[in-house]
């Protein structure tokens, strides 16, 4: 039995699953999650360890021998059954999401329905893919390549178990998850759909733990052939370095610090409300977030007057009241990072047109930030090229088109872009320079059958629709 007990008003979680059950946890350390929004602790987690990473890895081993062989239709009745049940929690996975990390409703509600609808979508790409082609003579097949081990963050944790695990499922490929440990709880509630959807035992296998113990396993075990990191850049690399020794494949989605390009025909009356949407998103804490906000030298004014404008539909405060736009950082390390690099953009010589530091009035209890708006920032200065993860939004101006361009490149990430403008074809052209692996074109856009994953230091390969899946995939060749 699933072990999330109260400890007076303190939840307790004990165990991980494997192989289609709830086990204690070998792992001894215990970690406090704690509410970002009061700050007060509200519920402990028993940290999984290397024993049982391995555990879960043999029972996805021992899966693989089976699932490995389904066919597409086998696959596809899985996935429909992982929508359902992940569709009929989404209010329980809203609340838990809200109280654990302070996601507001209004970005986790249209978050969590996108991880069920995740489902759905691998299951059309998949009966859109052809795993078996003809090439003359010549018989192409494309294999599942094994245990997989998806790795998620916290910023959006059901969102990424939910797209991960699509994929791999959808590929034949069994898997063990390590969630963020930060995300205890939710990954409690998403594992009851996990078991009401009856998945084959052993198919999906979750270990709770710290990066540096449970996916440190992970990454150098023989027996896992793939692993599909989102997080950090640092983290990303040390995986490619660490996994070369057992000729791990890997899709690894990472930062960003993302351009939005505000052409000079754009409207500013829905431009700017969207550019601040597009920066604050998720409270900031997105690697998506258009952070660098370009704009004609011709129009700073009028922007600098539109931003301030239109702050006032960005309030701060309870994540839980719909009207909420953003709300906490997840932990105290996460606001005094924020904190840091306002003060960095200010010594910088960056002007402050709202926000600023500390908290804002009426919130000093959580870890709350103001959102902050920075103008004369050149795009050289540190604010502007590190991924800050919290509301703070950079207005860099420039000359022309050319340079505007050359500016939104000028970074070591490419995950993600931003261009608005009136005339679409312009847009379009400015778009098509940018290095990144998404941009969208007025608005805030998704599809998820596009591919998802970045140039640069944003990551190496992509998830989402068959690009996704191919990933999970290999290719063997039959001559005859």
């Amino acid at each position: 039995m699933q072990a999330v007990m109260e400890k007076g008003t303190i939840k307790k979680i004990t165990t991980h699953y494997i192989d289609g059950a709830f086990v204690e946890s070998h792992g001894r350390e215990v970690m406090d999650i704690i509410n970002p929004t009061s700050g007060e602790t509200i519920a402990c987690v028993t940290l999984g360890d290397e024993e049982d990473a391995r555990r879960a890895i043999a029972a996805a081993r021992r899966a693989f021998n089976s699932f490995g062989r389904t066919t597409k239709e086998e696959r596809a009745e899985i996935l429909r059954k992982l929508h359902k049940a992940v569709a009929a929690r989404i209010d329980d996975l809203t609340a838990v999401m809200v109280e654990e990390y302070g996601g507001v409703v209004q970005f986790v509600r249209p978050i969590l329905e996108a991880g069920a609808n995740a489902f759905l979508a691998a299951e059309k790409a998949l009966q859109e893919l052809p795993l078996t082609r003809k090439l003359g003579k010549t018989t192409v097949t494309l294999e599942p390549v094994g245990v997989a081990g998806l790795i998620t963050p916290w910023n959006a944790n059901a969102l990424f178990l939910c797209s991960k695990l699509a994929s791999a499922v959808a590929a034949g490929c069994t898997v063990v998850m390590k969630p963020s440990e930060l995300s205890s709880l939710q990954t409690q509630v998403w594992l009851q759909c996990i078991v009401e959807a009856e998945l084959p035992q052993g198919l999906c296998n979750v270990v709770t733990g710290r990066g540096d113990v449970v996916g440190a396993e992970l990454v150098r075990h023989p027996d896992v052939a793939k692993i599909s990191f989102t997080g950090s850049s640092a983290v990303g690399k040390s995986i490619m370095r660490e996994g070369a020794a057992t000729m791990k494949r890997v899709t690894l989605e990472l930062g960003g610090k993302s351009p939005n390009i505000l052409l000079d025909d754009a409207v500013l009356e829905k431009a700017i409300p969207t550019a601040l949407a597009i920066a604050f998103m998720n409270s900031g804490q997105a690697c998506v977030a258009g952070t660098r906000l370009l704009v004609p030298k011709s129009r700073l004014e009028a922007v600098k007057r539109a931003i301030v404008e239109a702050m006032p539909a960005f309030p701060v405060g309870d994540p839980a009241n719909p009207k909420t736009a953003v709300g906490p950082m997840v932990t105290q390390k996460q606001y005094e990072r924020v904190q840091s690099y306002i003060r960095k953009g200010m010594e910088e010589g960056a002007e402050v047109l709202v926000g600023g530091e500390g908290r804002p009035k009426g919130l000093e209890s959580g870890y709350f930030v103001k959102p902050t708006v920075f103008v004369n920032v050149k795009n050289s200065m540190t604010i502007a090229q590190e991924e800050i993860f919290g509301p703070v939004l950079c207005v860099i101006a420039y000359e022309t088109e050319e340079e505007a361009i050359r500016i939104a490149n000028d970074t070591s990430f490419g995950l993600h872009g931003y261009v608005n403008g009136t005339d679409v074809q312009r847009a379009r052209r400015v778009a098509s320079q940018i290095l990144a692996g998404r941009i969208a074109i007025n608005g805030l856009l998704d599809d998820q059958q596009a591919p998802f994953g970045g140039f640069k230091h944003s990551g190496v390969g992509r998830e989402f629709g068959t690009f996704g899946i191919e990933a999970y995939l290999e290719p063997r060749a039959i001559l005859e």
